[in-house]
């Protein structure tokens, strides 16, 4: 569901596909979609209908390694013997190095993404050996490639969301409207991990973070490109609906095996979805550790918590340039004499502007 609050179409300033930081493999990928979708309608139900498939398949497209490692989880699940040489849990462990491997060799992800992976990695790993330390969920006590009770595959889970994130940004070019300062994030998420920790003997602040977040997201508005056109949604919104659906493949994953909560133990059964406020707040970590290496950016011509007006790129390159350019030939002109030719005009100096009077629009330099 879009949820969106407004339609902004066309884009004023759609960037290509290089500019948004598209790998390789997704360039062909976006030529090839924009070009069996350009002749389709941008008006009326028909255009929300495209827009709405593509929203779906696209973020189908962020959530590929994720996706992948499900499949996984479940495949072995039905067809994994359970006497085979080589434990489940490790072959889990294979699949998903092997997964991320294929990641990066076929440029589905860039090596800057993978570092970000990474810090999920130790994030997540050092929550699940004090959770299952204190008995909050346990794994299979099969295999080798483990870290005391927890194999190492459930670092890989941390990671598909941490990929999930760092890809979304890219793929639907994320842009965002009065995003909190991120030291006020980041505040918000240690104490959020931090009582991840402490509710086993101290009071749960949950709740108390729930009212954090709301407050300290409440105004921030999310565009995501879609296409030509731009969906405006709440990050509160986005916040809920990943939120959910990461409730959705935990159910299919305890369903499989991966691991269990003690509530499971006796039989199989859906997950609370008291787990869906669990999941908010870690997603709320996951969001601040994403932003701290890809800064979030606001749309252009959009008034930053700085005060300052953002502008594309090559828009502020010209401004900046024609400035100069300005203030270099008042400067000449004011100093020395007018170079004169026989015909009777000046010939003006190299760099000059032709256009409007602060030398920003339609000018040439001649």
């Amino acid at each position: 569901m879009l949820l969106p609050r407004r339609v902004v179409a066309p884009l004023a300033h759609a960037r290509s596909a290089v500019e948004r930081g598209l790998t390789s493999v997704e360039q062909r990928v976006d030529a090839w979609a924009h070009r069996r979708l350009d002749g389709l309608p941008t008006d009326g139900p028909r255009a929300w209908l495209v827009t709405l498939v593509v929203f779906v398949l696209k973020q189908a497209w962020a959530c590929l390694f994720g996706a992948l490692l499900l499949a996984v989880i479940l495949a072995t699940r039905l067809w994994y013997p359970d006497d085979a040489p080589l434990a489940r849990n490790d072959l889990l462990t294979l699949a998903a190095l092997a997964l991320q491997v294929l990641m990066l060799v076929t440029r589905l992800e860039t090596v800057a993404e993978l570092r970000v992976v990474g810090v999920f990695h130790v994030v997540g790993t050092v929550m699940e050996l004090f959770k299952t330390d204190v008995g909050s969920w346990s794994y299979a006590a099969d295999g080798v490639l483990r870290v005391g009770a927890v194999p190492l595959f459930s670092g890989f889970m941390y990671a598909a969301v941490g990929s999930y994130l760092v890809r979304v940004m890219r793929i639907f070019d994320l842009r965002f409207e009065r995003y909190p300062r991120r030291w006020v994030t980041a505040l918000v998420a240690a104490a959020v991990y931090v009582n991840f920790f402490t509710h086993h003997w101290w009071w749960d602040a949950r709740w108390l973070l729930v009212a954090a977040v709301l407050t300290v997201w409440a105004r921030c508005v999310m565009h995501v490109r879609v296409l030509t056109r731009v969906v405006r949604m709440p990050v509160l919104v986005a916040f809920g609906l990943v939120s959910a659906v990461i409730w959705v493949a935990e159910n299919l994953a305890t369903f499989a095996g991966a691991w269990l909560y003690p509530a499971q133990a006796a039989g199989w059964h859906p997950v609370s979805p008291h787990k869906l406020v669990a999941w908010f707040l870690l997603l709320v970590i996951s969001v601040v550790l994403v932003t701290w290496v890809h800064v979030p950016r606001p749309p252009a011509g959009a008034v930053t918590s700085g005060g300052t007006r953002d502008v594309p790129a090559r828009q502020g390159r010209r401004r900046r340039a024609a400035r100069s350019a300005a203030t270099a030939t008042a400067a000449t002109t004011t100093n020395s004499a007018p170079t004169t030719n026989d015909a009777g005009p000046p010939l003006r100096g190299p760099g000059s502007i032709v256009g409007s009077a602060d030398g920003v629009g339609d000018g040439a330099a001649v």
